[in-house]
């Protein structure tokens, strides 16, 4: 491949590093959860927590490069994600801060090798990632405070 740059992201090439991860997460809809599973692009310091253990939403993470996801303006995803899943929102903004975060921590790259999958992650769904959850904020939430703080004593 070669070292082509991308509108949008002049600073990246085609052959910069990236890691793309399974992650199950789940919609609202009508009442009702759903569980949808999604792509999306893993920073190198949230990788890095990863692999040593924390529990997370991600069923897998594969190393591989920009330009063997991304061509032209469509999106390749990896024959090891399931042709099911979905890609994340902001999928393209995302791959490339993603991808700046391994050029300023190249000893991420060595956790997951380009053109390998890591499947060793501490996957738990206990606390439920909900992608369209609204918070509504009430009279409720509101922080009470001592009767003397905003007076002049």
């Amino acid at each position: 491949m070669s070292g082509t740059s991308y509108p949008s992201a002049p600073d990246l090439t085609q052959d910069d590093y990236i890691v793309l991860g399974l992650a199950t997460c789940f919609v609202k809809e009508d009442g009702e959860v759903h569980q949808v599973e999604v792509i999306e692009p893993i920073p190198s310091a949230a990788l890095e927590a990863l692999v040593k253990g924390i529990p997370t939403s991600y069923k897998f993470a594969c190393g591989t490069t920009l330009g063997s996801i991304i061509s032209g303006s469509n999106f390749q995803i990896p024959r090891e994600f399931p042709e099911t899943a979905q890609l994340s929102d902001e999928f393209e903004q995302r791959v490339f801060s993603a991808a700046r975060t391994y050029k300023r921590r190249e000893s991420a790259k060595s956790l997951i090798p380009e053109g390998t999958c890591y499947q060793d992650f501490q996957y738990s769904i206990d606390r439920k990632r909900v992608l369209n959850a609204a918070r509504v904020v009430t009279k409720d939430d509101n922080v009470k405070q001592h009767p003397n703080t905003h007076k002049i004593l």
